[in-house]
């Protein structure tokens, strides 16, 4: 049974098999996934073929390529670095825990700043096909709620500030804000107006006001249960923060840190009940210090961080600055220890981070680019190809 097939007339084909196919609603064997000229052609009942190239994935699971949302760095390199070298470092490194898509996300730091990222970013996207966007992370988030942030650094939202940034929405793919600022719904309305995804974090935000930036279009919030408010007394009533928000209100899509440091197993677990695969969206938040080894330093925009026992942490260790983790690591995490289905773990870091931000990635879709991660029975990236061409093999 073939289940669709896109008109092309390039050669050579690439068919991949003896594999498992990983959809969002299950795993299958027995199919064939045909890719020609970087695109997906084809996924079909097995079928003997000669002459073509041939993939054999040897009984391996094979899933969409993983889109990470949030990723500062890796390998001591940095976005706001605002360097091609720096990005290429960044999402070579990533390529290994089967990374294929990123959005390169800044932080709290001045505009010109950021914008200088930004427009290094619109340069380097054409030759680094693993860049989807950025993600502007700050400045316009809570002083109470920093992490590993710059406070001195933060601002609260106002047209004559952000106005820059929203001359780059065709690179600008999201924005986390703290949704309790004078001047939040604006930006918010003008976020919308151009396809940027708002997220609420940093945030030391009430229940009204998360509710009503939902309302204004804020559809996500970034690293759940971290940097966050939660429920607490407001006169003689108990009242939830941005956190319970999001977890009762099935229109937000919370990202998730599921690298066993920032959320623990029962708290993941409970996020997992109350928004299903659907809508949790993993997220690595990886900084600098990923893939450096134990007593490496590095800086965050300007805060001093240090790798230790594969964690990264400000210098002080008075907080974690980000983490070492690849979606690969994620993945196994919330298989291993929060007992989700593979094929809904992976739906969170592919499928689900796509919706967030409107891209056409994250399934296998006929047509679609041959964003693809070959993945072990020990769940262990092997190989990772983005359109078709091969960028990572273990």
């Amino acid at each position: 049974m073939d289940f669709g097939r896109a008109k092309r007339n390039c050669v050579p084909l690439m068919i991949f098999k003896n594999g498992r196919l990983v959809f969002p609603n299950g795993v299958r064997d027995g199919l064939d996934l045909v890719a020609e000229n970087g695109m997906i052609t084809a996924i079909r009942a097995q079928a003997a073929a000669i002459g073509e190239t041939i993939v054999d994935l040897e009984g391996n699971y094979l899933a969409p390529g993983f889109i990470d949302l949030h990723v500062h760095g890796a390998m001591g390199r940095d976005t706001m670095q605002a360097s091609t070298k720096a990005f290429r470092t960044i999402c070579d490194y990533h390529a290994s825990g089967g990374t294929t898509s990123l959005l390169l996300t800044t932080a709290t730091a001045p505009i010109k700043s950021i914008v200088k990222v930004v427009n290094e970013v619109r340069d380097a996207k054409s030759s680094i096909k693993q860049i989807a966007g950025v993600h502007v992370e700050g400045p316009f988030i809570s002083k109470t709620k920093p992490g590993a942030q710059r406070a001195s650094l933060m601002r609260k939202p106002t047209r004559s500030i952000y106005r820059p940034l929203l001359n780059h929405s065709g690179v600008i793919k999201r924005m986390t804000l703290a949704p309790e600022f004078p001047g939040a719904l604006a930006l918010i309305d003008e976020l919308r107006k151009r396809n940027i995804s708002a997220s609420g974090g940093h945030s030391d935000a009430w229940e009204d006001h998360a509710r009503t930036a939902f309302e204004h279009g804020m559809r996500s919030v970034t690293h759940t249960f971290n940097c966050m408010s939660s429920t607490r007394r407001r006169g003689i009533d108990r009242v939830a923060g941005l956190l319970e928000f999001a977890m009762s209100e099935p229109g937000i899509i919370c990202e998730l840190i599921a690298d066993g440091h920032h959320v623990s197993p029962t708290l993941m677990k409970m996020l997992y009940r109350a928004k299903s695969f659907t809508g949790i969206c993993l997220v690595t938040d990886a900084t600098a210090g990923a893939g450096l080894k134990d007593g490496s330093k590095f800086s965050l925009y300007g805060n001093k961080c240090i790798v230790e026992k594969g964690v990264c942490l400000l210098a002080d260790r008075s907080a974690l600055a980000g983490s070492a983790s690849r979606m690969i690591d994620l993945v196994r995490t919330m298989v291993t220890k929060v007992g989700v289905p593979l094929h809904e773990a992976i739906a969170m870091a592919t499928d689900t981070p796509a919706f967030v931000i409107g891209l056409s990635k994250g399934q296998f879709k006929i047509g679609g680019d041959a964003d693809l991660v070959v993945i072990s029975r020990e769940l262990e990236v092997l190989r990772t190809f983005v359109a078709g061409e091969e960028v990572f093999r273990r």
